[in-house]
């Protein structure tokens, strides 16, 4: 079994005998690790695009907007990824940001998880229907289980989430009225043996 150091470190030079540069090489080399963290086939799907890369005009978006339209090929899941990250801190101003025609969504993911870090939100992805939830990069839940990946994706919907708990104001308040009852009254004794207490100043 390939070591994720190894996978990453391979990916990033495969990257540039691509024709990437070593800075994007060296992201989707994170990108891809994660992918195959996961379970995710990231190496598959990377295989695959660059084997069409050399064919397939695919287009690059610099500037994304909340509703994004390739105007012929597919987008190309590394820059699009790339511009991804580099304008997460704008993006999470949108409610919803919308994409038509990507070309291997998955590799497009493996960048929106980790900028859910970033960011400390989840993300919320629907890949032509199909659900995916980013959890600040620590895990990636989805529907796709024992499902292939589409190699293009005609519609894909980024939903930055909201911070909020996951229970109501009735049952925290029941719990840490529960923790109360592990607090100790301080008392003179408590006071005496307190960290400082007793200590002489020899200066």
């Amino acid at each position: 079994m390939k070591s994720l150091s190894e996978i990453e470190t391979t990916v990033k030079r495969a990257s540039k005998a691509a024709g990437y540069s070593w800075g994007v090489s060296e992201e989707t080399g994170k990108s891809i690790r994660l992918l195959e963290l996961f379970g995710l086939p990231g190496i598959k799907h990377l295989n695959e695009y660059f084997n069409e890369k050399n064919k397939i005009n695919f287009e690059n978006l610099n500037l994304i907007s909340e509703n994004n339209l390739s105007s012929n090929n597919p987008y190309c899941p590394i820059a699009l990824g790339i511009s991804f990250l580099d304008q997460i801190n704008i993006l999470e101003n949108f409610n919803k940001i919308e994409f038509r025609n990507i070309a291997y969504p998955i590799i497009f993911i493996s960048f929106i998880s980790r900028s859910s870090e970033i960011i400390g939100k989840k993300i919320y992805v629907k890949i032509d229907g199909k659900k995916i939830l980013l959890n600040l990069n620590v895990n990636i839940s989805s529907n796709f289980i024992d499902q292939e990946f589409p190699k293009i994706a005609d519609q894909v919907e980024v939903n930055l989430l909201e911070n909020k708990d996951n229970f109501t104001d009735h049952e925290w308040n029941n719990l840490y009225k529960l923790s109360e009852d592990t607090f100790v009254e301080e008392s003179d004794s408590l006071k005496e043996g307190a960290a400082g207490a007793g200590l002489t100043d020899n200066d």
